[in-house]
């Protein structure tokens, strides 16, 4: 079928991309600038469309002739100069093209959010997609996600097939970009160039591989009942726990330092006002300091029993993130 999709230049959305082309499937690629997309990812099932989420007439013109939509694109940082833009651009943005979609007639919408909004676990217990029905959110992110889930809910009465899954933390070959944070992380890390922990260590978050949530999105499209979310984790592993498993499948003991959370909170503090004056972008801001401060321990039994999701084991997975970056494991 012809399947239109957002964020195909992402680190998530070139993977769903080829993904989808190589089924056989041919891929519209909304892309604000096509030379730049072509670079990226290239494949004779995808054709890219020059446009952008808040521009409709674009979006139109992409969507002519598809039969479901992959909606990707956000804005995914921990800092913008205008922190309007998080709305704007995430929660209109699907606006736009879920009208889009009511205009063409096409159902099945899947639209990826992030398993931050379902908030923090509480006693060491799991979060599900239903845990915290309001959840302390640190981030506009994540804010902004939450709002754009509750818009896709109202066009399920419309008649759209909505449906949300949320990755947690995603790592894994691919771009390198802020999505892909841990696998930079690693990057340095090998390199020895990373060799900060937050706090003492401790604090759990989720991993999951790349592949994993490509292959649950599109069982999800398939699968997914209207509206609900589906948590597309990996494993639960503290931050320590995480670098220690990157030792031993390298076979090289590296050290890593304490980073007292106060001091961090004093140090993002200091880089927010930076950006505010100079517009330098913070490697950290104050809200995603306090999120290191939590366990975010996340189930995806959920995702596993409805649509048949499968978890890479994370030792499994590093070690193809690292065979990736060329390092030699054993």
């Amino acid at each position: 079928m012809t399947i239109f999709i957002t964020g195909a230049t992402g680190f998530i959305g070139q993977k769903l991309a080829l993904k989808l082309a190589e089924s056989g499937h041919s891929i519209h690629a909304l892309v604000r600038n096509p030379q730049k997309a072509w670079a990226l990812i290239e494949h004779k099932n995808i054709r890219f469309f020059a446009g952008d989420i808040l521009d409709q007439e674009s979006i139109q013109t992409a969507m002519i002739g598809c039969h479901q939509i992959y909606h990707l694109a956000a804005l995914a940082s921990v800092w913008h100069p205008n922190p309007t833009l998080f709305y704007t651009v995430n929660v209109k943005g699907l606006q736009n093209v879920l009208d889009c979609a009511l205009a063409q007639n096409i159902k099945d919408v899947l639209f990826a959010s992030t398993a931050g909004v379902v908030g923090h676990s509480l006693d060491g217990r799991p979060v599900s997609e239903t845990t915290n029905p309001n959840p302390q959110l640190e981030t506009l992110y994540e804010k902004s996600k939450v709002e754009a889930e509750l818009l896709l809910k109202q066009y399920n009465q419309k008649g759209v097939r909505g449906i949300i899954v949320n990755p947690s933390r995603v790592y894994g070959p691919g771009l390198l970009t802020e999505s892909n944070g841990i696998t930079r992380l690693l990057k340095m890390y090998i390199n020895n160039k990373w060799k900060i922990k937050p706090g003492n260590g401790k604090s759990i978050g989720n991993y999951v591989y790349i592949d994993d949530v490509v292959e649950g999105m599109i069982l999800a499209m398939e699968k997914a009942k209207p509206g609900e979310r589906y948590l597309l984790g990996g494993t639960n592993s503290n931050y320590q726990d995480f670098f220690n498993l990157v030792d031993e499948i390298t076979n090289t003991k590296r050290k890593l330092y304490n980073l007292p959370l106060p001091v961090m909170l004093f140090i993002s503090h200091i880089l927010l006002l930076l950006a505010k004056n100079f517009g330098i972008k913070p490697l950290i801001t104050p809200a995603f300091v306090r999120k290191y401060n939590k366990h975010w321990i996340v189930s995806s039994v959920k995702a596993e029993k409805e649509l048949g999701y499968k978890i890479t084991p994370i030792k499994e997975g590093i070690a193809k993130a690292l065979a990736w970056l060329n390092v030699q494991v054993s």
